[in-house]
């Protein structure tokens, strides 16, 4: 734990983690923990309430096939699939009530979803995809033979 969250911890959540016996501190794990750790995991709780503008342990639990029950705030919308790879929701109310829900997301699907929209390979093909629509958008009109002097060639 930071040293600038150690007054805070001690103060607010510890009082409040203590008081609850279903409830367990972990704190920060290792990267080479992180899979197993999230894949046994029911779901993961994203309650950011900031705009967040990515959020990649949403995407980090949804590789392992884990939903994600997230405040609809930043990225949560384009992250998050609705009844797919989690629930997005807007009160303390509802995330509560969202864990009830989870069971009626199948696992494979939430994988899925990931893999469909964040992986590697689908950056990489998004990309080429990209910088092959802008070479020909912008070469396309040219004379040939200033092709490789345009590109640099």
């Amino acid at each position: 734990m930071d040293r600038a969250d150690q007054v805070y911890w001690q103060e607010k959540i510890r009082p409040i983690v203590e008081a609850h016996a279903n409830v367990e501190f972990v704190g920060e794990i290792a990267e080479h923990e992180k899979g197993r750790f999230l894949g046994q995991a029911a779901a993961l709780l994203f309650p950011v309430d900031w705009p967040e503008p990515f959020g990649l342990v949403m995407i980090e639990a949804m590789a392992c096939g884990t939903p994600v029950i997230a405040f609809k705030s930043g990225s949560v919308v384009e992250v998050i699939e609705e009844g797919v790879s989690g629930f997005i929701v807007e009160t303390l109310e509802e995330a509560v009530a969202a864990v009830s829900l989870i069971g009626s997301l199948e696992r494979a699907r939430v994988r899925a979803a990931f893999e469909r929209r964040f992986t590697a390979e689908r950056m990489a093909r998004d990309y080429a995809r990209i910088y092959q629509a802008l070479f020909t958008s912008h070469f396309a009109s040219s004379d040939p033979s200033q092709v490789l002097s345009d590109a640099g060639g």
